[in-house]
């Protein structure tokens, strides 16, 4: 009787052993996607703040006072639209800080209102 061909494919062991190599680098890669996915939303964070009250402080310039909401910054083409918090990803849960002068009415400076803290402690409150 003739010899068939042999087989191809992969055996058991073949296959378990590739798979324990794939779970090995995911729980390399994971922890750092997953933290530079959190470094990236800190960093965009500051940069809309700091978009935010350049915007707030050149309405302040020109108009001689603060504005009653983010959305006349838009109204006023400073802005096309309010920046989003890439925390909450939202652009309504700004915190709107009123001008320490309590002659100037309207929005003098912006936080976040997200919960928790950034990667070095600080909470998000007081960036």
């Amino acid at each position: 009787m003739p010899c068939s061909s042999p087989r191809r494919g992969f055996t058991l062991v073949e296959l378990l052993v590739v798979l324990a190599i794939i779970s090995l680098l995911l729980t390399i890669a994971i922890p750092r996607y997953f933290g530079s996915v959190e470094k990236s939303k800190e960093v965009a964070l500051k940069e809309n703040l700091q978009v935010l009250r350049s915007g707030l402080d050149k309405y302040y310039a020109d108009k001689g006072e603060y504005p009653a909401a983010l959305a006349d910054l838009v109204t006023h083409h400073y802005f096309r639209s309010v920046p989003l918090d890439p925390v909450t990803e939202s652009a309504a849960t700004w915190q709107l800080i009123p001008s320490p002068n309590g002659e100037i009415s309207g929005v003098a400076d912006v936080r976040s209102g997200a919960k928790g803290k950034t990667r070095e402690g600080i909470p998000f409150e007081q960036l």
